[in-house]
């Protein structure tokens, strides 16, 4: 799946599942997000704890204006805090974690 599929899939009503498979926690959670579900995307990567996940856990607290909170799953990330606008954010954590499923 590339981006301009991932974006696409915003349409659906469910997430896509790209050759029959599930998305990651953290492709999963971010299209939830972008989908409005930010508790469900909340409850996605707070189920799960590894630095990719804690990534994603920051910028969904920066978009819930929780800057504090952010910075905490920054650090629990190992990334400094992005102070990028959240869309550019949201795009460059689904470009990284598409990358590594091509892996």
């Amino acid at each position: 799946m590339d981006f301009a599929e991932f974006t696409r899939s915003l349409q659906l009503d469910e997430a896509p599942r790209p050759a029959g498979l599930e998305l990651s926690p953290q492709l999963l959670a971010l299209w939830q997000d972008a989908r409005g579900r930010w508790d469900d995307a909340h409850r996605t990567v707070q189920a799960h704890d590894d630095a990719a996940s804690a990534q994603v856990h920051a910028y969904l607290h920066r978009v819930e204006g929780d800057l504090a909170n952010a910075r905490y799953w920054y650090t629990r990330a190992g990334v400094e805090p992005c102070d990028a606008a959240l869309e550019e954010e949201w795009q460059q954590l689904v470009l990284a974690h598409l990358a590594d499923t091509d892996r």
